[in-house]
């Protein structure tokens, strides 16, 4: 029997909810929110992005074959975070605010994100 290599979770700068543009690939220039993380594979499925389409035969006799569209896993390095109100992409960093809590803020903008 072959040994199953164990789950690693990468660490991602991004997290569910938050608003990103898409910084490479075909969909370069878009942007949505993040639906779903998957840090196991550092993948992120963002809304509106990576559209992939599933035709699907009829099932039963009498049913009528149909064409699914859903949204597929893109890399989170293809990703930067993105500011609504100024309308701006931005790398993170990290500081400590008043309560002493870890938060993420966008560099160019200095806007806290959590």
């Amino acid at each position: 029997m072959a040994k199953q290599k164990p789950k690693v979770k990468h660490r991602m700068h991004v997290k569910k909810g938050d608003t990103v543009q898409v910084i490479s690939g075909s969909d370069k220039g878009k942007i949505g929110e993040i639906l779903k993380s998957i840090p196991e594979l550092s993948k992120v499925i963002v809304k509106g992005v990576s559209i992939r389409t599933k035709h699907i035969k009829p099932a039963q006799e009498g049913e009528s074959g149909r064409i699914e569209t859903a949204e597929s896993p893109i890399h989170s390095s293809k990703v930067m975070l993105y500011s609504t109100k100024q309308n701006v992409a931005s790398r993170i960093g990290y500081t400590v605010n008043a309560e002493g809590k870890k938060v993420r803020i966008l560099k160019k903008t200095g806007e806290i994100i959590d």
